[in-house]
C-alpha cells in the first residue's frame, strides 16, 4: 500500500468528525421504533423515563397519548407533565403540545409521543417534528415514538403492503438526525393477541382492525420493514464510529444511483425507490430531469411536479440535477458515464407496445445502451402522495394577448391583398404559399396560438376569394379540396414547428438573460469592499429580477435587525420579526407561503453558506394573497442567495482580518508604550527623585543657589514628566477616535502667542522670530489643538536646535490655504526619515545633547491637525541647515480679517 494512502486510513473522517461536532451542540434525540401500533413504543418509552429520574436527570411529559390503556397511564405516575395548550380549529378547542411552556422551563429531557403527529392550525409549527427539530435546537434532549409506516422513504411500500395510505409522514433527515434508534418489536402472534385482549384498540375498532391492517402478513412485512431501517441505522453509526476513531474496516464499493423523474404522477415513488436502495447500498445517488424540447409545452402543473419530485430527491439526501438534452437516453447515459453511476431507476414504459416500433421507449434505449450499468425499470406507485415543501409556489400569470391575434389577421389580410395580385399570375394552388408565409410569420412574432388562428382565417379567405366558385365556402373542384387540405395540414405542421423553435429560442434568451445577470450580480459582488455595498446590491438585484420588495436582516447585537431594503423599508410588524428571527436561528424558510409562522406579511429566507446562516432575505409583493414565488423563482432565488450569504461572508471574514491586524498594531503599541515608559519616563522621575532627596537629606547644609538649582530640576522634570503623560492621554483620545473639535473662529496669531508663552521655559536659550501677515484671515479651528500642535512644534524645534539659534515661525494665506510654518536651525531631518517622521513612537537618532522623548509629540500634531481638516507636512529648510514643519488649514469663506477684529 502506497505510504499517503496508508497514512490517510489511519486519520480520522473529516466528515465523521464534523457530524460528531455538530452533534455535540444540540440535544440528543431517541426514537423508539415499531412495525405497528400497539407494540409497545409508548410503554417502553416511559420507562426509559422513569430510569432517567432515577439517575436524577430532569425528566418531563411534553405529551403522551395513552389512547386509554391502563397500563401506560399508570406509568404517567410520578412524571413532571407540561399542562397542554388549548388550539381553536373550526369551533373546536384541540389539545397541542406547549412547545413555550417546554421551552420556558428548558428540562434536560422531554417525552414526546407520535412524533409523525400534524399540528392543528395556528400552531407555530405544522409537524410535530418540527416542534422536536426546535428542542433539540435549543439543547434538551427528546425520547419520541415512531411507527414505521411514517418514515418517508418507506410510506409507498407500506401502503402497497397494507393497501392504506398513510398521509402523516416524517422526513428520513429526522431519523437520520436520531441519536439512538430502539426497535420496539413484537411478534405478530403476540401483537394480534394484544388486539383480542383489548390492550391496542377497543373491541370494535379491533375487530376491524384484525380484518384489514392487522393480518399477520401485513405485521410480518412491516416487522422485517422495521428491522431493516433500524439495522440500516445501525450500520451507519457503527459506519460513523470508524470513521471518527479512523478504525479500518471494509469500506463502500464506490456504488452510485441514479433515477430518472419526469413530470408522471409515479415520479415521487420513484425517488423514494432510489433513496432505499442508495441506502442499502449506502451509496451517492441523484435525481435527474433532462430537458428536452418537450419541456417547452408543459403545463406549469407538471413543472411544478418536477420541481416537487427534485425537493423530494433533495430532503431525502440525493442530488438534485436538470440536465438540458435532445434525447432523454442520451443524456442519462452521458452523465452515468462521467459519475461512475452503476444503478439507473426508471419508470415503466407507459406508451402502448405498438408504439415501440415507432420509436422504442426510454428505459428500452437505455437497457441497449447500459452495457455494465445495471437498469431498475419500476412501475411506480400513481397514488404516491405529492411530497411536501417548505416553502409554496406560485402560479404564474399568463394574461390573454389579443394584440396578437390583430395582428395575426393583419398578416392575412396582408397575404390576402398579396394574393389578389399574384391571382393573375400565378395559378390558384401556388397562392396558398402566400397565406403560408402569414402563418409562418405569427407563429415566429407571436407563438403556436396566433399562429393556429391565422391558419383558420386563412384557410377560410383562401377558400372564399380564390377556390371555385369564388365569394363561397363551398368548393366545387376535388382538386381544390385536396390542396385546402393539404394547405392545412401544412400550415398547423409548419406553424407548430416555427412556434416551438420561437419558444426554444425564447427560453434560451430569458436563460442567456438571466445567466448575464447573475454574472454581473457576482462581478458587482466581487467589487464592493463594504457590508452595506454588498446588502444594497443584493436588494436591487433580487427586487429587479423577482419583481418584489426586498429587505435584508443581519444578526446584532444577539438579534436580527434590518440593515438594507429595495424600496428602503425598515418597519416590521411581530409577526414578520418572529419569523425572521427563526428562519435565521433555523436555517430555514418561514413566514407567507412557508411552512412555519405562514401569517407573516413577507416570506423569510435564511441566506446560508457552508458555515451558517448569515442573515435573512424578506420578500414581499403588491399581491397580497397566496405564494410569492414561482419554482423558477424559487430557484433563481436559491441562486441569487448564495452568492449573496458568500460576499457577505466574505466581507465578514475580511472584516475579520482586519480586526485581527488593528489588535496585532494595538500589540505594537502597547509593547512601545511600555518600553517608551520605561526607559524615557524614567529620567525625569530619576531626576526629580534625585532632587527631591538630596534637598530632604542635606537642606541645611546646601547653599542657597544650590538649593534653587535643585528646586527649578524638580520644577522642570515635573514639567516634562507632565508634558509626556499628557501626550500619552491626547494620543489615547487620537487613536481611539473620541476626538471631536469645538470649532470656532480664532486668530491665528493670538494662538501662536498662547503656545510661545506655555512654552517660554524650553525656549529660554533660543531666539524667537514671528512673521505672521497682517491680512491673514481667521481660521476655524479648536484653539486648544492648535495651541497643542504649535507647542510640540516648538518643543520639537528645541530639542534640536542647538542654543542661541533663531526658530522661525510663519504665517500667510495662500489661495484657499492658511499656512502655518515652524522651522529650526537643527540638524535637519534625514531624507530616509520624513515618510515617517509623524508615526507614533517614531524618533529620529539624535545625539547624547538632545533630551530624550516618547515619539509622540509629531504623532499628535498629525493627529490634531487632520482631525481639524488641515494637513501637516515635514521637510528641511532651503536656506540653511534645519527642519520645517508646515501646517495647511482650509480658509473659511466670507470670514473677517485681522484688521476687522483690532
Amino acid at each position: 500500500m502506497p505510504e499517503d494512502v496508508r497514512d490517510q486510513n489511519l486519520r480520522p473522517s473529516p466528515e465523521a468528525l464534523l457530524e460528531k461536532a455538530q452533534a455535540e451542540g444540540r440535544g440528543r434525540l431517541k426514537i423508539f421504533l415499531g412495525a405497528a401500533p400497539g407494540v409497545g413504543k409508548t410503554y417502553e418509552m416511559l420507562m426509559s423515563g422513569r430510569a432517567k429520574i432515577a439517575d436524577g436527570v430532569d425528566v418531563v411529559v411534553g405529551i403522551v397519548e395513552t389512547h386509554g390503556r391502563v397500563e401506560t397511564e399508570a406509568l404517567l405516575d410520578g412524571f413532571e407533565i407540561i399542562p397542554r395548550v388549548m388550539v381553536d380549529y373550526k369551533g373546536r378547542k384541540l389539545e397541542e403540545m406547549d412547545l413555550d411552556a417546554i421551552l420556558a422551563r428548558k428540562p434536560d429531557l422531554v417525552l414526546v409521543d407520535e412524533l409523525a403527529h400534524t399540528n392543528a392550525d395556528g400552531s407555530r409549527h405544522p409537524k410535530r417534528y418540527l416542534d422536536v427539530k426546535e428542542l433539540l435546537d435549543r439543547g434538551i434532549d427528546v425520547y419520541s415514538a415512531l411507527n414505521v409506516q411514517h418514515i418517508e422513504s418507506l410510506n409507498d411500500v407500506v401502503s402497497q403492503i397494507t393497501r392504506i395510505r398513510v398521509r402523516e409522514t416524517v422526513p428520513d433527515s429526522i431519523v437520520d438526525m436520531a441519536d439512538d434508534v430502539e426497535i420496539i418489536d413484537l411478534t405478530p402472534d403476540d401483537l394480534i393477541k394484544r388486539l383480542h385482549d383489548g390492550k391496542v384498540y377497543f373491541p370494535k375498532t379491533a375487530e376491524r382492525a384484525l380484518t384489514n391492517y392487522f393480518t399477520p402478513g401485513n405485521l410480518t412485512a412491516l416487522r422485517e420493514l422495521a428491522l431493516r431501517k433500524t439495522a440500516q441505522r445501525v450500520d451507519d453509526q457503527l459506519l460513523n464510529h470508524m470513521q471518527a476513531h479512523a478504525i479500518s474496516g471494509p469500506w463502500a464499493a464506490g456504488e452510485r444511483v441514479l433515477v430518472s423523474i419526469d413530470d408522471h404522477t409515479s415520479s415521487a415513488s420513484l425517488v423514494r425507490y432510489a433513496a432505499r436502495m442508495a441506502s442499502r447500498l449506502r451509496a451517492p445517488w441523484a435525481a435527474v430531469y433532462v430537458e428536452t424540447n418537450r419541456s417547452i409545452n408543459l403545463s406549469e402543473a407538471q413543472r411544478d411536479a418536477i420541481a416537487a419530485n427534485l425537493r423530494l430527491a433533495e430532503q431525502l439526501g440525493g442530488e438534485a440535477i436538470t440536465l438540458p438534452g435532445r434525447e432523454v437516453s442520451e443524456e442519462l447515459m452521458r452523465y452515468a458515464g462521467s459519475n461512475n453511476v452503476t444503478h439507473i431507476v426508471i419508470g415503466a414504459p407507459r406508451q402502448p407496445a405498438w408504439r415501440d416500433w415507432l420509436r422504442p421507449s426510454t428505459a428500452g434505449l437505455l437497457i441497449r445502451k447500459a452495457g455494465h450499468i445495471s437498469v431498475h425499470v419500476i412501475s411506480g406507485d400513481e397514488l404516491a402522495a405529492s411530497p411536501q415543501r417548505g416553502v409554496k409556489s406560485a402560479a404564474p400569470a399568463t394574461p390573454f394577448d389579443i394584440r396578437a391575434y390583430l395582428l395575426a389577421t393583419v398578416y392575412v389580410v396582408v397575404a390576402l391583398g398579396a394574393g389578389i395580385v399574384l391571382d393573375q399570375v400565378l395559378d390558384v394552388r401556388n397562392l396558398a404559399l402566400v397565406f403560408l408565409m402569414a402563418v409562418l410569420t405569427s407563429a415566429v412574432l407571436h407563438g403556436l396560438r396566433p399562429a393556429l388562428y391565422a391558419c383558420v382565417i386563412g384557410a377560410l379567405s383562401f377558400n372564399f376569394f380564390f377556390l371555385q366558385p369564388r365569394y363561397t365556402l363551398t368548393i366545387s373542384d376535388p382538386d381544390s379540396v385536396l390542396a385546402l387540405f393539404f394547405f392545412l395540414g401544412v400550415a398547423v405542421i409548419a406553424s407548430n414547428l416555427t412556434a416551438t423553435v420561437q419558444r426554444q429560442a425564447s427560453a434560451a434568451r430569458q436563460r442567456a438573460r438571466t445567466t448575464e445577470d447573475l454574472h454581473l450580480f457576482s462581478k458587482k459582488l466581487a467589487g464592493t469592499g463594504t457590508l452595506d455595498d454588498v446588502l444594497w446590491a443584493t436588494a436591487f438585484q433580487i427586487a429587479s429580477m423577482l419583481k418584489v420588495r426586498v429587505v435584508l436582516l443581519l444578526p446584532e447585537d444577539g438579534t436580527i435587525a434590518v440593515r438594507a431594503g429595495y424600496p428602503p423599508d425598515d418597519t416590521l410588524d411581530d409577526a414578520d420579526i418572529a419569523a425572521a428571527r427563526w428562519a435565521w436561528e433555523h436555517n430555514h424558510a418561514a413566514g407567507r407561503g412557508a411552512d412555519t409562522l405562514p401569517g407573516a406579511k413577507r416570506l423569510y429566507v435564511p441566506l446560508r453558506t457552508g458555515r451558517t446562516a448569515v442573515g435573512v432575505i424578506g420578500l414581499d409583493s403588491d399581491r397580497r394573497e397566496g405564494p410569492l414565488l414561482t419554482p423558477e423563482q424559487q430557484r433563481l432565488l436559491d441562486a441569487l442567495a448564495d452568492q449573496a450569504a458568500l460576499a457577505i461572508e466574505r466581507v465578514q471574514l475580511v472584516a475579520d482580518v482586519d480586526q485581527a491586524k488593528l489588535a496585532a498594531e494595538a500589540d505594537r503599541l502597547r509593547s512601545a508604550l511600555l518600553t517608551s515608559i520605561s526607559h524615557d519616563l524614567k529620567t525625569p522621575l530619576a531626576a526629580v527623585l534625585g532632587a527631591s532627596t538630596t534637598l530632604r537629606d542635606y537642606f541645611a547644609s546646601l547653599p542657597e543657589e544650590d538649593r534653587r538649582d535643585l528646586l527649578s530640576t524638580v520644577v522642570d522634570e515635573s514639567e516634562r514628566l507632565n508634558r509626556f503623560i499628557a501626550n500619552l492621554l491626547d494620543m489615547t483620545r487620537i487613536e481611539s477616535g473620541a476626538m471631536e473639535p469645538n470649532y470656532a473662529l480664532h486668530d491665528v496669531g493670538d494662538i501662536v502667542g498662547t503656545s510661545l508663552r506655555r512654552a517660554a521655559k524650553i525656549l529660554v536659550h533660543h531666539s524667537i522670530e514671528v512673521r505672521i501677515a497682517e491680512d491673514l484671515p481667521a481660521v476655524r479651528v479648536d484653539p486648544v489643538l492648535l495651541e497643542q500642535v504649535l507647542f510640540n512644534l516648538l518643543d520639537n524645534a528645541a530639542k534640536y536646535a542647538p542654543e542661541d539659534t533663531v526658530i522661525d515661525i510663519k504665517g500667510w494665506a495662500s489661495g484657499d490655504q492658511v499656512l502655518v510654518q515652524v522651522g529650526d536651525a537643527g540638524p535637519g531631518i534625514p531624507p530616509g526619515d520624513l515618510d515617517r517622521i509623524f508615526d507614533t513612537f517614531y524618533r529620529v537618532r539624535k545625539g547624547d545633547q538632545v533630551r530624550a522623548g516618547t515619539g509622540l509629540g509629531l504623532s499628535i500634531c498629525r493627529g490634531f491637525i487632520e482631525a481639524m481638516g488641515g494637513r501637516i507636512v515635514a521637510g528641511n529648510r532651503t536656506d540653511h541647515q534645519g527642519a520645517i514643519f508646515t501646517i495647511r488649514l482650509p480658509r473659511p469663506h466670507d470670514t473677517p480679517k485681522l484688521e476687522e477684529f483690532k
